[in-house]
C-alpha cells in the first residue's frame, strides 16, 4: 500500500530543529506547470517510498535564473541566484536533487562562482542510486515489461553534463525494451526549448525542432518516449499532438514510469 505523501519545507524542519539529508529543488516548471507538477508528485512519491529524508523550499524557492542568463540578462541572473544561495546557505544545504536539467546545470556549475557550493544530482541519477542500493524495490513484471520505450537525451543533462547511463539503467530496471533514437547521447537533438527558447517566438525556418524530433521518435516504433526534463516533456507532447499521434505514443518522465510500474 502506498504511503501517504507528506512533503515538508526547510522552514518547517528548521522550526523543529533539524535539517533534511536532501533538498528537493522543485523548479519553476515543477511548481507552476500543470504537466510538470505530475513529475514533481511522482518523484516525491519515490522519495517517500524509499524513505529519503528530504524537504523543499516551498515559497522560499525562486527561479534559478537560468532563462535570464541564457537570454542575456546577467543582472537578473545574479540577483536571483544570490537570493537563492543566501537562503540555501542559511539552511546549511549540502545535497540537492532536482528533476529539471536546467536547474541541475545552473546550481551545479554556475552557483559555485557566486558562493553556492552544493552536491547536486539529477533525479534520474538519484533514482538509479536508490535502485542500485536496494532502497527502492522494483516490481517484477510491471506495467512496462517488454514494451518498446525510446529515450530522449535532454541537452543540459546529456551533452552539457555527460549524464547518459543513469537514465538508461533506470529504464532497464523496468524490464522494457529500449530502442535508441537515431540521434542520441552526445549526438542527441535538442527538443527546441533550451537556452530560453521556450519563452520566445519561433525564428524563421521550415520546421520546428520538436516536430523533427518527434518524427525520429515515431520512426522507432516505440509505445513510450521517456524524458528527463519538464521542458522536453512539453515539447515532445506538443510535437506528438501536431502529428496526431497521441493515441500511438505517450510521453513520460522517468519518475512517472517508476511510479506507474510499481503502483505507488
Amino acid at each position: 500500500m502506498a504511503k501517504p505523501l507528506e512533503i515538508k519545507t526547510m522552514e518547517q524542519l528548521a522550526a523543529e530543529g533539524r535539517a533534511p539529508e536532501v533538498l528537493f529543488w522543485v523548479g519553476c516548471a515543477g511548481s507552476f506547470d500543470a504537466r510538470a507538477q505530475k513529475i514533481t508528485i511522482a518523484f516525491s512519491k519515490i522519495l517517500n517510498e524509499a524513505e529519503v529524508d528530504f524537504a523543499i523550499l516551498g515559497t522560499e524557492e525562486s527561479c534559478t535564473g537560468d532563462p535570464a542568463r541564457r537570454a542575456g540578462n546577467e543582472f537578473v541572473f545574479q540577483m536571483t541566484a544570490l537570493q537563492n544561495i543566501e537562503i540555501m546557505n542559511m539552511y546549511k544545504v549540502k545535497k540537492i536533487v532536482t528533476a529539471c536539467p536546467h536547474c541541475f546545470n545552473t546550481i551545479r556549475n554556475e552557483y559555485p562562482d557566486l558562493g553556492g557550493n552544493y552536491d547536486v544530482v539529477h533525479h534520474t541519477q538519484f533514482i538509479q542510486e536508490l535502485i542500485s542500493t536496494g532502497k527502492l524495490k522494483m516490481k517484477e513484471g510491471g506495467e512496462y515489461k517488454g514494451k518498446k520505450i525510446t529515450y530522449h537525451d535532454s541537452c543540459y543533462l546529456g551533452r552539457v553534463n555527460g549524464v547518459y547511463e543513469a537514465p538508461r539503467q533506470v529504464l532497464e530496471n523496468l524490464d522494457s525494451q529500449l530502442v535508441e533514437l537515431k540521434r542520441s547521447r552526445s549526438n542527441g537533438l535538442c527538443c527546441g526549448a533550451g537556452g530560453a527558447q521556450m519563452f520566445k517566438e519561433d525564428e524563421p525556418g521550415d520546421k520546428r525542432i520538436n516536430l523533427e524530433r518527434v518524427e525520429e521518435v515515431l520512426s522507432t516504433g516505440a509505445e513510450i518516449v521517456a524524458a528527463n526534463c519538464p521542458f522536453c516533456v512539453t515539447m515532445l507532447q506538443d510535437g506528438i499532438k501536431a502529428a496526431n499521434k497521441e493515441d500511438q505514443i505517450m510521453v513520460y518522465d522517468l519518475a512517472e514510469l517508476i511510479v506507474n510500474n510499481n503502483g505507488f
